[in-house]
């Protein structure tokens, strides 16, 4: 059976503004997140402690989303730069973990 929808994003890691730059799609990008945060995201992340979310773009279907991610993997840098700036133009660190409270 097939779900009627789901998300799958496409998201860009850096270190700092400006600085190094890591493109992935995921189908759970709290997960994901908390993978990269710990330093279990992928080696390359890890290497260069790209920790901080600074762009992403919500898909239904995940073959649209690896489409998009192949796109911006080939862009240049400058306008993959380009592309962030436009929607956060302070570099800001979009994720926020997932607090779950545990109540008695």
């Amino acid at each position: 059976m097939k779900r009627a929808y789901h998300n799958y994003w496409v998201y860009i890691l850096t270190n700092k503004a400006r600085g190094t730059l890591y493109i992935g799609v995921s189908g759970g990008i709290d997960d994901r997140m908390e993978r990269h945060v710990s330093g279990n995201g992928s080696k390359f992340t890890k290497k260069y402690q790209l920790k901080h979310l600074v762009y992403f773009e919500e898909f239904q279907y995940i073959d649209d989303a690896i489409k998009r991610e192949k796109q911006l993997k080939n862009w240049h840098r400058e306008w993959k730069i380009n592309l962030i700036e436009s929607q956060n133009p302070e570099w800001k660190n979009l994720w926020t973990p997932v607090v779950t409270e545990l109540r008695p």
